[in-house]
């Protein structure tokens, strides 16, 4: 149900705007919305012929071509799918060796120049960061490169062969990059997620809490599965 109704407002509006601009995120729970964008376009034409994409971030020291980089991940399970034009698709460079000042900048840069993204997908992390801004990062802050919360390191090593593999580092668009969307859509699965969301949606706006600063958009929707909408033990009566 996530997917499918994640998967239509992606639909919705890029029929009302065929040149939507996107922001996208990867992991876990947005793969289904992926698939069924993908039978879509199959089954009926969705066409992103149009469309731009912009992702939410990269881990850096991961070559494009690298299995676990978030380009190999969009590519497996979207661009290379559906009729997403090359030229149109865009997400941070974070190969060994580069300058992640400068690609931060030009990332930004483009965002602007296309007028910002029109509709951002995101997750949630179980610490409660968006994209990759880890807990304690300014709600001002724009595209730049992040050094990976504990947490953060220890959900990604299921993903990589030892924890020597998994990156430290990553170039994430930041959240006032984020605010900047002129609609967003959270989507959020999974008993483990059950806590964060419920902070999210009724705790304090707080930096300690990335995730609160999307209620100070005027435009989120959020999409929870059963498990995570379900309260918390202490929270039942």
């Amino acid at each position: 149900m996530l997917s499918q109704q994640a998967a239509d407002m992606v639909c919705a509006a890029l029929r009302a705007r065929p040149e939507l601009t996107l922001g996208l995120p990867t992991g876990n729970t947005p793969l289904g919305m992926y698939e069924e964008l993908v039978r879509l376009h199959e089954t009926v034409g969705l066409d992103f012929s149009k469309a731009r994409t912009f992702n939410l971030d990269e881990y850096v020291g991961l070559a494009a071509d690298h299995p676990k980089s978030y380009h190999a991940y969009m590519r497996r399970h979207f661009f290379d799918r559906v009729n997403v034009a090359e030229e149109n698709i865009d997400i941070p460079g974070g190969a060994p060796g580069i300058d992640g000042d400068a690609e931060s900048r030009r990332y930004e840069a483009a965002i602007n120049a296309v007028g910002g993204i029109d509709l951002l997908i995101v997750g949630i992390g179980s610490n409660g960061h968006i994209g990759f801004n880890e807990p304690g990062s300014s709600f001002a802050s724009r595209t730049r490169v992040v050094t990976l919360a504990p947490h953060t390191i220890a959900n990604a090593r299921r993903h990589f062969d030892s924890d020597a593999d998994v990156p430290r580092a990553a170039i994430t668009v930041g959240i006032g990059t984020i605010l900047e969307a002129r609609r967003i859509l959270l989507l959020a699965s999974g008993k483990s997620k059950a806590r964060i969301t419920h902070e999210l949606l009724h705790g304090p706006v707080s930096e300690s809490l990335p995730a609160t600063a999307l209620q100070l958009h005027p435009d989120v929707t959020v999409i929870l599965d059963e498990a995570a909408a379900a309260p918390e033990p202490s929270q039942k009566s």
